[in-house]
């Protein structure tokens, strides 16, 4: 399965420069992700759910409680939106008409499909955990039996994607060049403060190195 090159759903209506469809490129906005947004609908009601993923291929995989309602919707393959989105900096134009932001994003159209495949559900797991932190799925107790039955791990096809991305300077009317108006580019990144210690802790145990040195570039 490969990225389609466009669709009616994934055609910018606007700017349409700024779309892409490459796949190296939606999946590397992917990875670098935290978050992201689901939308759906139940019952005639708009419904927007925040939530972690992993990626593994061309699949996007998320996660929760057999007993989620949300999750429940999903699983019954109905299509939904998701969005991930990268802030990369604040665009500080001369004028307030042409102040933006410079960003990165991918928004999916796709089925969720409910994994009941064993190993498949428990890589899901596991790239879901190393997306947030790498290297941390061999550094834990995995998941026991009674919590993968818990556990309801949903996929969807990353076929139906778009990126779309802005970069750069501001882009002021000719006449505004001539103002006195600070105006540039303030970049914005996701970085990590120290980390604190759970103070339960038993032991003394260092803080590992992947925490230490955490970054969200890819």
């Amino acid at each position: 399965m490969t990225i389609r090159s466009i669709t009616s759903r994934t055609k910018p209506s606007r700017l349409a420069k700024r779309g892409n469809y490459d796949e190296t490129q939606i999946y590397q906005i992917l990875d670098e992700g935290l978050f992201c947004h689901i939308a759906y609908t139940e019952e005639g009601q708009p419904m927007m759910i925040p939530t972690g993923y992993g990626r593994i291929g061309n699949k996007l995989y998320i996660h929760g409680s057999v007993g989620s309602h949300f999750m429940r919707c999903l699983a019954d393959g109905r299509t939904v939106c998701l969005a991930v989105s990268l802030l990369d900096g604040l665009v500080l134009a001369r004028s307030a008409f042409h102040h933006s932001v410079n960003y990165r994003s991918v928004i999916l159209f796709a089925a969720g499909t409910v994994v009941t495949d064993e190993q498949e559900r428990w890589d899901a797991l596991e790239a879901f955990t190393d997306h947030i932190l790498p290297g941390r799925w061999a550094a834990v107790r995995q998941p026991t039996a009674s919590e993968m039955q818990k556990t309801m791990v949903i996929s969807f096809p990353i076929e139906e994607a778009s990126a779309k991305m802005r970069s750069g300077d501001p882009s002021d009317d000719e006449e505004d060049y001539d103002l006195t108006v600070w105006a540039g580019v303030l970049p914005l990144e996701v970085l990590p403060l120290p980390a604190i210690t759970d103070p339960k802790m038993r032991f003394d145990t260092a803080i590992p190195d992947n925490v230490q040195h955490y970054s969200r570039k890819k």
